[in-house]
């Protein structure tokens, strides 16, 4: 049904080929389709790579003034104002918060760390930057088993989410900052282009490519050039809107 979805909505929008769709459904259905057992027998250290955006989800059950003092609707989820960036120190100063390692790839890469049961059978790489909330994120998702690379810039602080709970129902507000700050001169660097080199299996989600579309192609050309298997995501309707192009160039 999903597939048949996407499949529509390309056609409809004339913005996505239907086959390179097709093609990527079934790689990553290839992948993730596997029995357990033979998940596990076929991981090996840096069998699977990703890169995307990483965000740090902080999560607390707050009251409905907070929500009011920082105009948050229920069951909504959004991009940060200025208004809204206080509203991260207060919840941690405030609340009994959890963190996350979180953000679409980073999200997906821990999932499959937890089902493969292989020690640093994934990596991942992103852009955080040095602060605590960084170092939060780091403490996380070695925590989760995941050979994680982050380019730490100084210049911005760690995306972050926060995660508001009232009643049972939650909003998402979601500040980017360093998640929006990945550059390939990173990705180039001998100790994190060997993870590209290891890895068997290439997950990106369609987000980072608003960030470092570079960073895509070189990946995707290594890829091609030596029969692994690359996945991308559609994201968002807006990435084939306004990507087109881009998402052509990557996949075959």
């Amino acid at each position: 049904m999903a597939l048949s979805r996407l499949l529509g909505r390309s056609k409809a929008t004339n913005t996505c080929k239907p086959l390179t769709l097709l093609s990527l459904t079934c790689s990553l259905a290839s992948f993730c389709l596997y029995s357990p057992k033979r998940l596990v027998a076929m991981a090996s250290e840096g069998s699977l790579l990703g890169m995307g955006n990483p965000l740090l989800d902080i999560s607390a059950v707050v009251d409905e003034e907070f929500l009011r003092k920082y105009d948050i609707k229920l069951n909504n989820a959004i991009l940060a104002e200025d208004k809204h960036l206080p509203m991260y120190e207060e919840m941690v100063t405030k609340y009994n918060v959890e963190y996350t390692a979180g953000g679409a790839t980073q999200n997906s890469i821990r999932v499959a760390q937890w089902m493969l049961q292989t020690p640093g059978a994934t990596s991942y790489m992103g852009c955080i930057g040095k602060d605590k909330f960084g170092e939060e994120m780091k403490k996380n998702i070695k925590l989760a088993g995941v050979n994680v690379h982050y380019y730490e810039d100084v210049s911005a602080p760690t995306g972050t989410c926060a995660v508001c709970v009232v009643g049972g129902e939650r909003s998402l507000t979601a500040n980017l900052s360093a998640a929006n700050c990945y550059k390939s001169e990173h990705l180039k660097l001998p100790e994190n282009w060997a993870l590209v080199e290891k890895a068997k299996y290439i997950y990106i989600a369609g987000f980072f490519l608003t960030v470092s579309p570079d960073s895509i192609q070189l990946v995707a050309n290594h890829a091609a050039a030596n029969n692994k298997v690359f996945m991308m995501n559609l994201s968002a309707p807006f990435i084939c809107e306004f990507f087109k192009d881009a998402q052509e160039k990557f996949l075959p």
